[in-house]
């Protein structure tokens, strides 16, 4: 087998630039909390592939679902000769996403996919044209998604032109506006939107319940409820992008139910198929049945083997009631960084989706170069790390759901001695 650093060699050779590693070791095999690369070395994982691997890297009802499935046959295109399988995954999503009123679903291939389809449904449905996001919000890398992602680099950054009727409006980041509650950061945002835009032109309102890349902003209570409220009133369609915080993440199977909030639709990846790639749009029967037949799908979308890895990561996250195990990572964090440095302006998130915001000390000025050493420190030690936020200066913390509590442990003992380091 060869080397990481054969393998890096080779890889320059190879694959294109434009997609870059956190870290240039090679991985081997993973399971549970830990990576170990071609080299021998463990990692402990506070990644999870961004918030894929929640039920583990090799779950073993994943892992028989799929060998099962393979055996029996890889494709067909639902759209061409459909499988119970892929009924069954969107029956899932309307039982679990939440919403007392009757629903439909739809399978593809990514969060970006998703969020994509999520549009052409609320625009379809309503005939409007404007989609607001919010600041700092992340959505995909299409056309379409990089439109609706708010930071340039590296997502942006000469890929224009961009699709047009995006609108983007300020979101509830608590830590850096100035200490307002929900209801005030609501009313400022949505008098953005009756100015710039007009309630009657507005499609969708498409806002992460959590922010991801933005930094795991958690809004002020209050915020969504208003936000999904203004919605409804002016006849547009409230989407939740729970693309990272779905499927059990926060300590809730979706993180709209920690507000009591129901969107219209939600958009759905990552954690839900259990490391292979597969997304969903659930939402509102009558939205999801607007668009005409053949308007939504994708000769890959909701591919058999993907949907029997995530009715098995279903399974697994009821059976091992992970719900629970987010919330007792996110008590585990807490405990470990509740007494840090003034550099630290804020821990926060929900579950076992938490962050830490860095800062110069005396004020709330980003401090983005102490946050890579920090992070890079913490990769020579052996803990796989991610940082994140418009201004680069927050670290967050993903681990797989399923880690055991010495993993757990061990990798928040290597971050507090890298923060003090």
């Amino acid at each position: 087998m060869s080397s990481s650093g054969e393998l890096h060699k080779r890889r320059l050779s190879a694959v294109a630039k434009g997609v870059g590693s956190v870290v240039s070791a090679y991985v081997d095999h993973a399971a549970g909390g830990t990576l170990t690369d071609v080299d021998g070395r463990e990692w402990i994982d506070f990644a999870s592939g961004i918030a894929v691997t929640s039920v583990g890297n090799s779950a073993p009802r994943v892992v028989e679902a799929v060998r099962a499935q393979v055996e029996r046959f890889t494709h067909t295109c639902f759209m061409v000769a459909p499988y119970e399988s892929y009924v069954a995954v969107c029956e899932q999503l309307i039982a679990l996403t939440p919403g007392s009123f009757e629903k439909r679903a739809a399978l593809f291939n990514s969060g970006a996919e998703a969020v994509e389809n999520a549009v052409k449904i609320a625009r379809h449905a309503t005939g409007r044209p404007a989609v607001v996001v919010f600041d700092h919000a992340y959505h995909g890398r299409t056309n379409l998604t990089m439109a609706l992602t708010a930071k340039n680099m590296p997502y942006k950054h000469r890929f224009g032109p961009f699709a047009p009727e995006v609108y983007r409006a300020p979101m509830s980041y608590p830590l850096r506006d100035g200490g307002l509650s929900g209801a005030e950061a609501a009313r400022r945002a949505i008098d953005v939107i009756e100015k710039q835009v007009g309630g009657s032109n507005v499609a969708a309102v498409l806002i992460e319940p959590i922010q991801g890349e933005g930094g795991f902003v958690v809004p002020a209570p209050g915020f969504l409820p208003a936000i999904a409220a203004w919605a409804r009133a002016n006849g547009a369609v409230f989407v939740a992008d729970e693309i990272q915080t779905g499927f059990a993440r926060t300590g809730q199977w979706f993180a709209s139910e920690h507000e009591a909030v129901e969107p219209d639709l939600i958009t759905t990846a990552k954690g839900m198929g259990g490391g292979l790639p597969i997304a969903g749009v659930a939402g509102r029967a009558e939205l999801m049945d607007a668009v005409h037949a053949g308007g939504l799908g994708g000769t890959y979308g909701g591919n058999p083997v993907a949907c029997a890895a995530a009715l098995a990561a279903v399974e697994t996250i009821r059976e091992l009631d992970l719900c629970a195990a987010a919330q007792r990572i996110e008590t585990a964090i807490r405990g470990a960084l509740s007494d840090l440095d003034p550099g630290v302006a804020e821990l926060r998130g929900r579950g076992a989706m938490m962050a830490i915001e860095l800062v110069l000390p005396g004020g709330t000025e980003p401090d983005p170069t102490r946050t890579a050493a920090v992070s890079k420190t913490c990769h020579d030690a052996g803990l796989l790390t991610l940082t994140c936020g418009t201004y680069g200066n927050v670290l967050r913390f993903l681990p797989p759901l399923v880690i055991s509590d010495e993993h757990l442990g061990r990798g928040l003992g290597i971050l507090r001695d890298a923060l003090r380091t």
